[in-house]
């Protein structure tokens, strides 16, 4: 079973999602099985934790399927230039 490939995830991200920040990493020595990801979007605007993963969960359903590791940090812009700061 061949991987999906960051650069599918990133698009979906990007697109469905609005985001304005993706970074998609393969932890999976490049095998596309995988992936550690960050995203940053208005659209996390005002929802908890829980909220956004669900979001991103429900948005990748059929790249998530596919994949034995996919570990997430969202973020709305105001948080993540927050997070850069530390």
């Amino acid at each position: 079973m061949s991987g999906i490939s960051k650069e599918s995830i990133e698009q979906t991200l990007r697109e469905k999602l609005e985001a304005e920040y993706v970074e998609v990493v393969d932890t999976s020595g490049g095998c596309g099985q995988s992936y550690d990801v960050i995203i940053v979007s208005k659209i996390f605007e005002g929802k908890n934790v829980l909220q956004k993963h669900r979001l991103v969960n429900e948005t990748c359903k059929s790249e998530i399927a596919q994949l034995h590791a996919f570990s997430q940090k969202s973020y709305t812009p105001a948080q993540w230039e927050a997070q850069k700061q530390k």
